[in-house]
């Protein structure tokens, strides 16, 4: 399981906290969903539970231990824009094999074509770099996969694309997913459950966004 206790996090002593206070869990083959308007630190936490940021307080541990700070972590985010993540200087296929030998069965599930991989990033329009970004990271070392706004600059028809891929990896792998989204509906149609960072609210995904557009469901919260 992985698990983000009592995170704290700001990038300046003097600086204001950004993450304060932050605690969840998700299972292996979970799907959670984080949602809350700009400035809740969606993105931040997201950072601190993939190794990219090391929190001012509190842990992340996958299975009880901590991220290694070396080897493969087994927590991977994927960024809204891909030239975060993506060496430009590197072939496609270097960048895809950076961590793993890329199987053809998830390229082929991507649209990721042969030609493509002699090409460098610039080459790509940004629908396929971010095709690119995704199936790096579908490793088998891979236990839980962060999406930060993973489609939101795409077009639908990639969108569907992506998400198809995505979520069919993490059925057959039992990888656990965290979607951070300002798309209620996409939350509601793919999470198991939604966490809103406003109140630090968790609940199944149809109370929880019912209660969002002022509804009143007769169910009780987990």
């Amino acid at each position: 399981m992985l698990k983000g206790n009592n995170l704290w996090f700001r990038y300046g002593k003097q600086s204001p906290w950004v993450v304060e206070a932050r605690s969840l869990a998700v299972a292996p083959g979970e799907i959670l969903g984080l949602m809350a308007p700009s400035g809740y630190g969606k993105t931040t936490l997201g950072k601190l539970l993939a190794g990219y940021l090391r929190p001012s307080r509190g842990t992340v541990s996958v299975d009880g231990r901590s991220l290694p700070k070396k080897s493969y972590c087994p927590v991977q985010l994927v960024f809204q824009n891909p030239e975060l993540a993506i060496n430009p200087r590197w072939r496609i296929r270097q960048i895809l094999e950076e961590s793993h030998p890329p199987n053809p069965h998830w390229l082929e599930a991507f649209g990721i074509y042969p030609g493509w991989l002699s090409r460098y990033p610039h080459e790509l329009s940004g629908g396929e770099l971010q095709r690119v970004a995704i199936a790096r990271v579908l490793n088998p070392a891979t236990r839980y996969l962060i999406a930060d706004e993973m489609t939101a600059m795409l077009d639908a028809n990639t969108q569907a694309l992506i998400w198809q891929g995505v979520l069919t990896f993490a059925r057959q792998q039992q990888v656990g997913l965290i979607v951070i989204s300002h798309d209620q509906p996409l939350l509601k149609r793919i999470c198991d459950r939604i966490l809103d960072l406003r109140s630090c609210s968790t609940a199944p995904k149809d109370l929880l966004l019912s209660e969002q557009l002022g509804l009143t469901l007769h169910s009780s919260r987990n």
